[in-house]
């Protein structure tokens, strides 16, 4: 019989490993995967990062006039109940235009008692989702199914949720899903990066 504790890490180790396994599919599903095998000629390839399939999204900053240099890295900052973050937060004044950091289409518009006003955007391959949450309101006219270009504005900054109040800013995510009419699962992956280069 296992103890409390040896319960608590048999489950981390679980999930730990469904983690790699779900990272691993992901990869190949994105057609970028490289096993490291010899070549030909004998030489071994290079692995890539576990994230490195995503590094051909070409993102913009979703929050105008916000810079790149301007970003911080705060992925992996703790919240509450123990929770890790999973995002950036973009501060802005109240009111600033939120915009589609990619092409893609709104799929889901909710009001969450964490996130507040939100939304979540399938990438054009259908392999992403992007979430945008805390705002103050959407931009007039978004709705579920509509299609977005890059730079569209769709909502605006707010504290909405558990923001706090007067805490504007953007909170930023990106899932890689194996399936997206399960918008809300996936494997989390830092924007940082993504949006600095």
């Amino acid at each position: 019989m296992l103890s409390a504790r040896g319960r608590v890490f048999l489950t981390l180790l679980i999930g730990i490993a469904l983690l790699v396994v779900i990272v691993a599919f992901l990869q190949r599903q994105s057609g970028h995967y490289r096993p490291t095998t010899p070549s030909p000629a004998g030489a071994t390839s290079n692995p890539e990062s576990p994230i490195g399939f995503v590094v051909t999204l070409k993102l913009i900053v979703p929050v105008a006039g916000v810079q790149r240099n301007q970003l911080l890295d705060t992925f992996a900052d703790s919240r509450s109940e123990g929770r890790v973050h999973d995002a950036i937060d973009i501060p802005a004044a109240q009111g600033t235009p939120v915009v589609a950091a990619a092409d893609g289409q709104i799929i889901k518009l909710f009001q969450s008692e964490l996130g507040g006003t939100t939304i979540y955007q399938l990438s054009t391959d259908k392999k992403f989702i992007f979430y945008y949450a805390h705002l103050q309101r959407y931009a007039d006219g978004l709705s579920e199914g509509k299609s977005v270009r890059q730079g569209e504005v769709i909502g605006y900054v707010g504290d909405s949720g558990n923001a706090g109040l007067g805490n504007y800013h953007l909170h930023f995510s990106i899932a890689a899903v194996s399936d997206p009419r399960r918008y809300w699962e996936g494997v989390n992956i830092n924007p940082y990066p993504l949006l600095k280069n």
